[in-house]
């Protein structure tokens, strides 16, 4: 029995063990297939819980680097950059001896007594101060030196480069560059480094121009992609990507000189008066096209103010209203030069209207109450007028209504009340109203062109970086307030304020010339009534000439002088007397010019010394660049008509010599450079005086030239 137990205990154990045998290999069997299957899953799909493993391991052997779309430029009239793209640069010094190259060259800092001074000698930093932050107390990688080693501009960080002090480096970031400085700043504004969601430091528009085309000016970024072996070498020919899109230009009407003089005529006056605040602007009457326009404080000034003042501020604008007024009156027939009325002060509406000089001139005509500013005359002509009459030419006029001017946003549209005959009357010398100066320029521009209200404007246009035109300023005539007839008897009439003996405006007397002046003074209102005392006044004065068919509107603001060394008057014919003379004399020239004008043909593939001599002959200013014998480019199209003396250049191909470049205009230099592919720099404005590359120089592609330039 206990035998036949055993062997029946043995064979059942067998008999488990075959069956976990069989089990076992039908499980590895399982398992073998399902590996097969997924290993051939793997390699025909390549997909492994929904990732894309192709994609994945060319992500491992791939690089993605980014190319920084440059920011479009600002440029003037002239071609002249106001705003364009640059480096900015902090030093760091490495203080870590493990820092070398493959080669064993030290990385870090090896001197730095020696690092010390020379970090000194370019940065607004002690010797001593640089040692120390080169020998913290902790073991630093690495150390900076505080602003005094930050924002450093090329020049600067090519100083300290070339003193090869071992260990000192440089982070490059991206900035905004104003080769002109101040030269219309609250206009061109302001672009700032920061850093977007990426991680990227990109330039942003914060104010002006640089804030309102931010979108055109940034462009697009592009990138470059490559791919990488197992031990991280290079493989140049899987190198793709989508290249980057630089920002568009923003062209601007401002034109270089004028600019220039009425920055530093407004200069001179703000530091000897000590105005709290200036404005001067210059239009071309028959466009609204502006050719200078600028601000004081500004944001180069020790109290910098960051708002363009010129459409968001308002303020009352005096006596200069009085040109709208009259402009009313007589056009709606309400005006007779030669009635007379008492002069000194009146009584209207429960208060009392007075003239400059209180005690008045007895009794004088209306013709006389515009020569003497009087506003008691004033006063009556918009009474006789009627205030339905007058208030309907204030918005003929675009008073208390937006200007819009491309470019300009924020703007402040003015305010009156207009209630009761007290208040009406204030309006029409320029009191109990306020505007802001873009209105003021667009209502005088139709007393300048015969009638014709034109919309100021400064953008030329917006081009892309090849120049295709994106959309383009141009005139704008947004009214016809007053006929022809009316603006000739007012400009009649401006011109009495400086000849006549009795005239307010004597000191903007130009000599040789005719030119139609409106003087202005207004109290500063503050909510409890007008201000007292000799601070306490706005000054303007506004010019046109040539009288007949003027061409030019000059106005200029100043806004309470703590200081008047000489009369307010005086002080501002010194900017408006130089600037409106350049300006006339110009205008003579431009006359003259226009006669001798020459239509340029297509040169191209001509020989280039018959068309030099061709030019010549045409009283032109031909320039060969290159050793080939036929033009393959010319600086100016076909077609395009140019003053005599103009420079045309011709490329011809083959070896480049660097001409001379003494008197040429930036205009020229930047067509020279795109002509034959060279980079070019330019400070300061006008014309050169001096270049990097000296003259007859070979010149190679991608080569930087640097200009100086100043006025003639």
């Amino acid at each position: 029995m206990k035998k036949e137990s055993r062997r029946t205990t043995n064979n059942d154990k067998q008999a488990n063990g075959r069956l976990f045998g069989m089990i076992f290999y039908f499980l590895m069997a399982l398992m073998f297939i399902w590996f097969a299957v997924r290993f051939a899953q793997i390699g025909l799909i390549k997909h492994v819980n929904h990732v894309n493993l192709r994609s994945r391991a060319a992500k491992i052997y791939s690089e993605k680097q980014v190319i920084h779309a440059k920011r479009g430029v600002i440029y003037d009239a002239n071609g002249n950059a106001l705003a364009q793209d640059t480096n900015r640069y902090t030093v760091y010094a490495v203080l870590d001896h493990r820092q070398k190259t493959p080669g064993g060259r030290p990385l870090y800092v090896t001197n730095k007594e020696r690092a010390a001074k020379v970090l000194s000698k370019y940065l607004n930093i002690s010797e001593d101060k640089a040692y120390q932050t080169l020998n913290p107390h902790k073991k630093t990688f690495q150390v900076e030196f505080g602003n005094a080693g930050a924002n450093l501009s090329i020049r600067k960080m090519k100083q300290i480069r070339s003193a090869h002090v071992n260990g000192l480096h440089f982070l490059a970031m991206p900035a905004r560059q104003y080769p002109q400085g101040e030269f219309a700043s609250q206009l061109i504004g302001l672009a700032t480094p920061k850093n977007n969601k990426a991680g990227q430091t990109t330039l942003v528009g914060q104010l002006g121009l640089e804030n309102v085309f931010n979108k055109q000016l940034t462009g697009q970024n592009g990138y470059q992609t490559g791919k990488h072996d197992v031990y991280g070498y290079r493989v140049n020919q899987s190198r793709g990507g989508i290249p980057a899109k630089n920002g568009d230009n923003v062209n601007l009407t401002l034109q270089s000189h004028p600019q220039q003089m009425l920055e530093t005529q407004l200069n001179n006056v703000e530091k000897q008066t000590k105005s709290l605040s200036m404005m001067g602007i210059v239009m071309d009457a028959k466009t609204g096209k502006i050719i200078a326009a600028t601000q004081r404080p500004d944001m180069y000034s020790s109290t910098p103010v960051w708002r363009n003042m010129m459409v968001q501020d308002t303020y009352e604008p005096g006596s200069t209203m009085k040109v709208l007024t009259l402009a009313a009156a007589i056009d709606s027939g309400h005006f007779d030069p030669d009635a007379t009325y008492n002069s000194g002060e009146w009584t209207l509406g429960g208060g009392k209207i007075t003239d400059w000089v209180q005690t008045g001139w007895g009794a004088i005509t209306y013709r006389d109450a515009f020569y003497r500013s009087s506003n008691v005359g004033f006063a009556h002509i918009e009474q006789n007028m009627g205030s339905k009459i007058w208030h309907s030419y204030i918005h003929k006029f675009g008073l208390l209504k937006p200007v819009n001017v491309w470019g300009m946003n924020q703007e402040s549209n003015g305010f009156t009340t207009f209630k009761g005959s007290l208040t009406q009357a204030n309006t029409a010398y320029g009191q109990g109203i306020t505007v802001n100066v873009m209105q003021m320029m667009q209502a005088f521009s139709a007393v300048a062109n015969n009638g014709k209200m034109m919309k100021p404007y400064f953008v030329k246009s917006v081009t892309e970086p090849n120049g295709k035109v994106i959309k383009k300023g141009h005139p704008q005539q947004v009214g016809k307030p007053i006929k022809a007839s009316t603006a000739k008897q007012v400009r009649k009439m401006m011109v009495g304020v400086v000849e006549d003996q009795h005239g307010t405006g004597q000191a903007y007397k130009i000599d040789g010339q005719h030119v139609a002046v409106k003087t202005g003074t207004a109290q500063i209102g503050t909510a409890h009534g007008y201000e007292n005392g000799p601070t306490s006044y706005v000054y303007s004065v506004v010019g046109m000439a040539p009288v007949n068919k003027p061409r030019y509107v000059v106005y200029l603001v100043m806004r309470q002088p703590q200081k008047l060394p000489q009369a307010a008057e005086v002080e501002l014919a010194s900017i408006f007397k130089p600037l409106m003379s350049y300006l006339i004399q110009r205008q003579k020239v431009g006359s003259s010019a226009r006669q001798g004008l020459v239509k340029l043909s297509d040169y191209r593939h001509r020989n280039a010394n018959k068309v030099r001599n061709e030019l010549s002959s045409k009283r032109l200013q031909p320039v060969v660049i290159g050793s080939g014998s036929k033009v393959q480019k010319q600086s100016l199209p076909a077609g395009k008509k140019v003053m005599v003396n103009s420079r045309v250049i011709l490329y011809t191909g083959g070896t480049i010599k660097m001409p001379s470049l003494t008197n040429w205009s930036q205009a020229d230099v930047v067509r020279l450079g795109r002509m034959i592919g060279i980079k070019v720099k330019a400070h300061g404005s006008g014309f050169v005086s001096e270049q990097s590359i000296k003259e007859n120089s070979t010149v190679h592609l991608g080569q930087t030239l640097t200009v100086k330039c100043k006025p003639r």
